[in-house]
């Protein structure tokens, strides 16, 4: 592994998805049995990012932080976006695992529910962090707290954009570390 600068970390291919399994084992057995968070205040969201409020008529049933990375490839001409490798936590201080999200884009809870989303609509109120996003759920199911999920918020956003600096050879991954808020809502 080769080291480009001291936050992006570069892989050969296969080897970040090998290292996301294992932090998310581990992460799943430390925190076995946690309930997950149950704040239901909505994000505040202004300015062009005002957007990204969510249709009169749902209602957040979890929040989560997201600590990890986003994934790229270089292409030999750009960085291209493969896929998040985030741990959500119920809370800033990373106790009680809320859930695991990864390609697709993907959320699965410690309860095996999954919601997979798309993405709406963007704003970027911090140029040197990745965008926050409104996606609308393609699907979910249960058990869990992802079962009947209708939106999903990205928000507060740090770190996470594709590096500046090219790879080594086309191929090459880069796991740009990240963190975020995620809010989840049902339809009420």
């Amino acid at each position: 592994m080769t080291y480009h600068s001291m936050t992006t970390r570069f892989f050969r291919p296969g080897t970040v998805i090998v290292a996301g399994a294992a932090a998310l084992l581990l992460a799943l057995v430390v925190t076995a049995g946690a309930e997950p968070g149950n704040d239901n205040r909505t994000p505040v969201l202004e300015g062009e990012c005002a957007k990204l409020a969510v249709e009169a008529g749902n209602k957040v049933i979890a929040h989560g932080y997201a600590t990890g990375a986003q994934i790229y490839r270089w292409t030999g001409v750009s960085w291209e976006f493969v896929a998040p490798d985030a741990v959500l936590f119920q809370d800033e201080g990373e106790h009680g695992v809320l859930a695991s999200h990864f390609a697709g884009p993907t959320w699965k809870s410690l309860s095996g529910s999954e919601v997979v989303g798309a993405v709406d609509k963007k704003c970027t109120p911090d140029p040197d962090s990745i965008p926050w996003l409104l996606l609308k759920a393609t699907s979910s199911h249960g058990p869990g707290i992802f079962d009947g999920v209708t939106f999903i918020q990205r928000v507060n956003t740090e770190g996470g954009l594709a590096p500046t600096e090219p790879g080594d050879e086309v191929g090459d991954l880069a796991a740009v570390p990240y963190t975020a808020e995620y809010y989840f809502y049902r339809a009420q």
